[in-house]
């Protein structure tokens, strides 16, 4: 699902160059989920939290569960939003509110998905998260002309297979990019 904004990076990965010192975004991958002229918004991929687990937001929220869903690891997908939920997820895309990122891919927010992955009935793959990444208007555009974020095809296995704190390495080399060869300086050729 292309964006009918020229340059959109809808559908594509980010990967934070070793210039991005914010801890928010050190060694992140992001998947950007939608890109326009008002701003982008994208979910961490590869931001476990250490304590956090299904089970906690399935209390919270008074949905029933199941050992396995209780379990599951909830990301930090960014500083913002932090007390909401985002699921990437594949198909089935019949959820409420489902947003399509590619024809593969989609992000969710609302309760009904939520409840089936808490069932066990959820798509077969998907990445629970509180927050998401923001960025403003043309916010982006310029961080990409001071290097600080490698773009990247969209690898499905990085967002749902890979161990998360193998992601930002694997995602790097499966662009041919050796990441103990990269920089901590910003440059331009």
């Amino acid at each position: 699902m292309k964006s009918a904004y020229p340059g959109s990076l809808k559908g594509l990965l980010l990967v934070a160059m070793p210039v991005l010192t914010d801890p928010n975004f050190n060694k992140s991958v992001t998947c950007i989920c939608e890109h326009d002229g008002g701003g982008a918004l994208g979910i961490i991929v590869n931001r476990p939290d250490p304590t956090l687990r299904g089970r906690d937001i399935f209390n919270e929220l008074s949905m029933a569960f199941t050992p396995a869903t209780g379990a599951i690891p909830i990301h930090i997908g960014g500083p913002v939003h932090a007390n909401e939920v985002f699921i990437l997820h594949g198909p089935p895309f019949d959820w409420e509110g489902c947003h399509l990122i590619t024809a593969t891919m989609a992000l969710s927010n609302t309760p009904d998905i939520l409840q089936s992955i808490a069932a066990g009935k959820g798509p077969a793959d998907y990445l629970v998260s509180l927050g998401c990444a923001g960025w403003g208007g043309g916010q982006l555009e310029a961080e990409l002309k001071e290097n600080t974020w490698l773009t990247s095809r969209i690898y499905e296995d990085a967002v749902f297979k890979w161990e998360p704190d193998n992601r930002w390495k694997k995602v790097l080399q499966k662009n041919g990019i050796n990441p103990t060869g990269l920089s901590s300086t910003a440059g331009h050729a």
